[in-house]
């Protein structure tokens, strides 16, 4: 619930230092508004307070999200190696925290090239879904 306000404010806020920013730009440029020390103060703290809120809202946030769900991803995943676990990560991280698809993943590798070390099942799977995404 928190998130959602701190988001809805600040958006609100971004859509009128949007708005403020673009009418002081559209009177500096017609004319109506002379460009002096001021003007060029205020056309830049404008410019500022937007990036800020933009970078805040909409990067921020959206890394924030991501990291909560890769700490989530280490409770799936069973203890048995450092690499193992990396690559086991990296492929439900890859899925969007899908780990039945990425099970049927390994199970698909699995049977296309049977004998082959646990490892190398879950490098096949990563490599695959990267040269598919391109």
């Amino acid at each position: 619930m928190g998130n959602q306000v701190v988001v809805f404010v600040g958006t609100f806020i971004l859509f009128v230092t949007g708005l403020l920013l673009g009418y002081v730009l559209s009177q500096l440029v017609l004319g109506f508004l002379p460009f002096n020390f001021l003007t060029f103060l205020g056309t830049l703290s404008l410019i500022i307070i937007f990036a800020t809120l933009y970078y805040v809202l909409f990067w921020q946030f959206r890394r924030h999200d991501s990291d909560s769900f890769v700490e989530e991803i280490p409770n799936w995943v069973e203890d048995s190696g450092g690499s193992h676990n990396r690559m086991k990560n990296r492929l439900v991280s890859l899925l969007s925290g899908d780990t039945a698809a990425a099970d049927r993943l390994i199970e698909q590798a699995k049977q296309n090239y049977p004998g082959m070390p646990e490892d190398w099942y879950w490098e096949r799977a990563i490599a695959d879904l990267e040269r598919d995404r391109r």
